[in-house]
């Protein structure tokens, strides 16, 4: 990455970082429990989460015990997990750093991870390359990355209420698709993982579970979690925005059926690899 092209997507990042501790983080952590299980981290691990936003696999880990390094290119995204870690009384370490590039000696980490962080990178290949650098000898990988767009019920819903609100609007590019779904197909992060110098490489299927009781959650959810999403809608004026959270509130609804939650899930790809 360029040096402009790092400060504007520090910038993009460090603007929702409130919003993305507030509504996203808190979602993460199931999934993340549930991936670092099949990492096999152990307490007393040296644990690396690059891309770590404001904690979401971090603060799991941290919880089991590991030594956490947490590194995002947005500090305050990591101004945001250090407050969180201190609030636990969790030891932390927290540095600012482009995944492309990791500042940290090789062979050094049992694990190193990250989740809905390094698929964004353009450069996928050189950031799982330095992932597996730092890893020890006989240590893994892990890497957590969305599935199919077509069945993330988040993105259905989103891009169906604006689509609702917006005739005409295109949704997502197909071809190629945006670097948020570059991993969805789990042999492509098994081959990706594979290049990197891992091996033993398996790649598991779960789901990301948001669970909203309103249009609003989770229009707050969508913006938070990705300056994509409010790039997307930057030309839409207020009475169309509204005419949006109304469509998701209606199909928040429709979701609950009698209940008081929405439950709406997405699939997710799990890669583990042995250095």
């Amino acid at each position: 990455m360029t040096a402009i092209a790092i400060d504007e997507t520090r910038a993009a990042w460090d603007a929702i970082a409130a919003g993305y501790d507030e509504f996203v983080t808190p979602m993460e952590a199931t999934l993340a429990n549930e991936a670092l299980r099949l990492a096999g981290l152990r307490p007393g691990m040296r644990f690396l989460d690059v891309a770590a936003g404001t904690g979401g696999l971090s603060l799991p880990a941290a919880r089991l015990g590991a030594h956490v390094l947490a590194t995002d290119l947005s500090p305050k995204m990591l101004d945001r997990f250090r407050a969180r870690a201190a609030a636990e009384r969790l030891d932390v370490e927290a540095r600012v750093m482009d995944g492309h590039e990791l500042q940290v000696e090789d062979d050094t980490f049992d694990l190193t991870a990250s989740q809905f962080g390094v698929m964004l990178f353009p450069d996928l290949p050189r950031a799982l390359a330095e992932m597996v650098r730092v890893t020890k000898r006989g240590g893994r990988v892990l890497m957590i990355a969305y599935g199919p767009p077509t069945q993330i019920d988040f993105l259905g819903f989103f891009l169906g209420a604006v689509q609702a609100a917006v005739p005409g609007f295109p949704g997502l590019p197909d071809e190629p698709p945006p670097l948020e779904f570059q991993l969805a197909d789990p042999g492509r992060l098994r081959e990706r993982m594979t290049d990197a110098g891992l091996r033993d490489v398996r790649i598991e299927r779960s789901a990301e579970r948001l669970v909203v009781a309103s249009g609003q959650e989770l229009w707050d959810w969508v913006l938070s979690s990705n300056p994509m999403a409010g790039h997307a809608i930057g030309d839409l004026n207020d009475e169309q925005r509204a005419e949006v959270r109304h469509a998701l509130d209606a199909m928040v609804r429709e979701r609950a059926g009698n209940g008081d939650e929405a439950v709406l899930n997405g699939p997710v790809n799990i890669g583990v690899g042995t250095k």
